[in-house]
């Protein structure tokens, strides 16, 4: 078990360097392989309601695999956030849900206006 934690702390990509990229609205990272990934502040648990001013310190953990926004209190997995993960499996689950209940597809239009033609939502009824 040692012996595959030490091959994949070697073998691994690590931060070496973050910035908060302003005209971009981009946190950028560059990994020790020298592939800079960007995301969205948006887009990561403990990110989303940032300022350009608090993103602007980013600290990179000495392991190099967490990345740390000091002024935020708030942490990203390096590991995680490559396999496309910017936050727990709870915070992801309701932020994809609020991006799906946002969709526009023509099947949403049409259920919604057959739900009109019978008076729109029904009531909830008390419970007795």
């Amino acid at each position: 078990m040692l012996r595959r934690k030490l091959l994949f702390a070697e073998r691994a990509p690590k931060a070496v360097s973050a910035r908060y990229d302003h005209r971009l609205d981009r946190v950028i990272v560059r990994l020790n392989s020298n592939l800079d990934i960007a995301f969205s502040p948006q887009d990561a648990e403990g990110l989303e309601c940032a300022t350009p001013s608090q993103l602007q310190a980013i600290e990179i953990t000495p392991s190099g695999f967490g990345i740390h926004f000091p002024k935020l209190d708030a942490n990203l997995y390096l590991p995680a956030l490559l396999e496309g993960f910017l936050g727990s499996r709870k915070w992801m689950a309701r932020h994809l849900g609020m991006a799906v209940g946002k969709s526009r597809s023509t099947a949403k239009k049409l259920a919604a206006r057959n739900n009109e033609k019978l008076g729109g939502r029904p009531r909830k009824m008390a419970a007795g």
